[in-house]
């Protein structure tokens, strides 16, 4: 019998405590994330020690904070002198205002930017390019958030994107042999999540009672129709903008500098570039100030909330609990147990925590039953579909932002796609063997 105040037990308390709170919107997630881990923490026994695992858990989410801080000014400023303007012209004028073209437009245009790798880039980049289209047509934003997530988490199977590598490390096996027989499965989410996009298109036309005849006219002129917007745009420096984002995704490929040092240069030169006189800066900054304190804000408050869940040991014992309770009969399917296991420990759970606090420990227990490590390092990435809904992650306050929705409203829409993604990719991996039925 496992003590009451077992970590194992406490950690599960404080996640359900944590995410009871801001799906019922009785608190906001800032206030949840910071007060929830301390009481827990406190009766965790772990209060001499609470400040040392908050100050740890904030350094180490301060370089993606420091990052996302500038990289939302960075592309506000892109957005502001209309670099995405013809963008989203050449987006209007090839789906016209028909919501199943526009559904699959978000689809192909955010897995094809995904190729960076990178949630927050894509967020950015996708949204400042169709938001603008969805407000036109009256389109829900939601549907822009859903296709987003699930594009870009599939994507991120790719060996340069996060999971995969750390899936391959934490196991000891080589990334090409995690990755590749995985590739099938990722293609067959990408196809289910293509055919998602279509339904919501055809759900959409329906609501709107579009009809072909109402996209006949032309498709309208972007920017030009606010002369607040035309105050501000700068089109003579398209192409000098252009080539400075560029360089900057080029940079991130590259991996030329930190992430952070990349977008606090490129920021700086934007800022100067477009809007050289001191007055025209503070009015563009401040005009994006309440975006970067909310999210900055958040990321350090996760940072303190997965400071204490790991601090306090309760997500080594949430892990050790769950594993204690698997028969040795169950043993034979611990892959695609893990595949499922995957979703909702990595929707409260850093990729981090997980990959390398959860899987080895699966792994070690599988190879008792003859699995492959390889094997359980695939079923570990099926979840990352539900994992792009996690409070936890930085894209998606950044992403709900830029939208206008609220965190919770999102992963009530999103999260019964995101599982069923997870289950055709797992689906996949069953049939083409990257996940086997049984050892």
């Amino acid at each position: 019998m496992i003590p009451l105040m077992h970590p194992a037990l406490l950690g599960l308390a404080m996640v359900v405590v944590f995410m009871t709170l801001i799906m019922t919107k009785r608190m906001s997630a800032i206030a949840a994330l910071l007060i929830v881990p301390i009481v827990f923490g406190l009766l965790a026994g772990s209060g001499p020690q609470l400040g040392d695992m908050i100050i740890k858990g904030v350094l180490q989410v301060a370089p993606t904070a420091l990052m996302l801080a500038f990289a939302v000014l960075y592309f506000a400023i892109m957005m502001d002198a209309g670099l995405f303007d013809p963008l989203v012209r050449k987006v209007l004028a090839t789906v016209g205002e028909d919501p199943v073209r526009i559904s699959l437009g978000t689809a192909v245009l955010a897995a094809t930017v995904s190729l960076d790798g990178d949630g927050t880039t894509t967020a950015l980049i996708v949204i400042s390019a169709m938001l603008p289209v969805y407000r036109r047509v009256g389109m829900n934003p939601l549907i822009l958030a859903t296709l987003l997530g699930l594009t870009n988490s599939l994507m991120n199977f790719v060996p340069w994107g996060g999971p995969s590598a750390r899936a391959a490390a934490a196991v000891h096996a080589e990334l090409a042999d995690v990755f590749l027989p995985l590739l099938p499965a990722m293609i067959a989410g990408l196809a289910a999540t293509f055919v998602l996009a279509w339904l919501f298109g055809r759900a959409e036309r329906r609501r709107l009672t579009w009809t072909p005849t109402a996209d006949a006219s032309p498709a309208p002129a972007f920017a030009s129709a606010d002369p607040t917007l035309a105050e501000i745009r700068r089109p003579r420096l398209f192409w000098l903008n252009l080539a400075l984002t560029a360089g900057l995704v080029a940079g991130m490929i590259l991996g030329l500098a930190p992430l952070p040092v990349l977008m606090m240069g490129a920021f700086a030169i934007a800022v100067t570039l477009n809007y050289p006189r001191l007055a025209e800066q503070r009015a563009r900054i401040a005009a994006h100030a309440e975006n970067v304190v909310n999210v900055v804000v958040l990321i350090f408050a996760a940072g303190a909330f997965t400071g204490i869940l790991n601090g306090a040991g309760m997500a080594d014992a949430m892990a050790q609990a769950a594993l204690s309770v698997i028969p040795p009969s169950v043993g034979p399917f611990l892959a695609p147990i893990t595949a499922l296991a995957s979703m909702p420990l990595t929707f409260v759970m850093s990729n981090d925590a997980y990959y390398f606090g959860v899987v080895p420990v699966i792994a070690a227990t599988a190879a008792n039953f003859g699995i492959p490590p390889e094997e359980i390092a695939r079923a570990s990435l099926i979840g990352q579909p539900v994992h792009a809904l996690s409070p936890l992650l930085a894209p998606i306050y950044l992403a709900c932002g830029l939208l206008g929705v609220d965190v919770a409203d999102a992963q009530r829409f999103a999260l019964k796609w995101a599982v069923l993604i997870c289950l055709v990719v797992l689906a996949a991996a069953m049939a083409t063997g990257a996940v086997p039925l049984a050892a």
